[in-house]
């Protein structure tokens, strides 16, 4: 289980002979620690990217709720997309679906949205209500 100095010499070489390595099924072969690291690695990417999705899309909500005169086809096109990206994640990805319904994860994000909404607006942060105004059904609506 000795780390191997090629996932850090070249990622894309260590990735193929891990690959080769698990399709010849040569377990001893293999570079588990950073094997796991990496694997780790993948799935908080995929959560940092449904939150990436659903930071933009609360921008957006907020900026339409609290600033509708300032509304355009551009905001409610990023809406749509940033929809359908977040339901892609979960086509792909079912079990990311329980971040959505975990209060703290989604609390972050709308935190961060509300604090880029105050930015844009140029209006106080305090403008915004402290806590997500919106419920996961009209967040993903369509």
């Amino acid at each position: 289980m000795n780390p191997s100095p090629l996932h850090e010499q070249d990622f894309l070489q260590w990735t193929e002979q891990q690959i080769t390595c698990l399709s010849r099924g040569d377990w001893a072969g293999l570079d588990l620690s950073n094997l796991i690291e990496e694997l780790e690695a993948l799935g908080r990417l995929e959560q940092r990217e449904l939150g990436s999705y659903l930071q933009l899309l609360l921008l957006h909500l907020l900026k339409c709720r609290y600033q509708p005169e300032r509304k355009t086809t551009s905001w409610e096109i990023t809406i749509t997309n940033c929809r359908d990206k977040i339901q892609d994640c979960l086509e792909d990805t079912p079990s990311l679906g329980r971040f959505l319904q975990d209060s703290d994860w989604l609390n972050k994000y709308y935190q961060r949205a509300r604090r880029d909404a105050a930015k844009e607006t140029q209006k106080p942060m305090q403008s915004f209500p402290k806590d997500c105004p919106f419920s996961m059904i009209e967040i993903l609506a369509p």
